[in-house]
C-alpha cells in the first residue's frame, strides 16, 4: 500500500467534511482518516491553526467540524492540480 502525502492526507480530510453536509463529529472524522490519533491530532491541529477549518457546537452543544471559506478553496485548487498532472500524464 502506497503511503499517502502529507498535502494527499489534508484533501482526504477536507473533502470527507465536504461530503458530509460540510459538518462532522471529531471521532468520525478520525474514523475515517485512517490515521493514528496522534497523527490526526497533529493534522487536525494544522488545519485549524492554518483556518481550514474551524469548531462549531451542533443545536445539542456538540463540537462538530466545518470548512471554511479556505478550505473550500483548497479543495478546488487541489483538483485542478490533479486535473493538469493527469492533463500531461505526470
Amino acid at each position: 500500500m502506497k503511503k499517502r502525502e502529507r498535502l494527499e492526507v489534508i484533501h482526504d480530510l477536507l473533502k470527507v467534511i465536504q461530503d458530509n453536509n460540510n459538518s462532522i463529529r471529531p471521532t468520525p472524522l478520525l474514523r475515517y482518516s485512517n490515521l493514528s490519533s496522534q497523527r490526526f491530532s497533529e493534522y487536525y491541529t494544522e488545519l485549524l491553526e492554518k483556518g481550514f477549518v474551524r469548531e462549531v457546537k451542533n443545536k445539542k452543544g456538540r463540537k462538530m467540524i466545518s470548512l471554511t471559506d479556505k478550505g473550500f478553496a483548497f479543495l478546488q485548487q487541489y483538483q485542478k492540480i490533479k486535473d493538469f498532472i493527469a492533463e500531461f500524464n505526470l
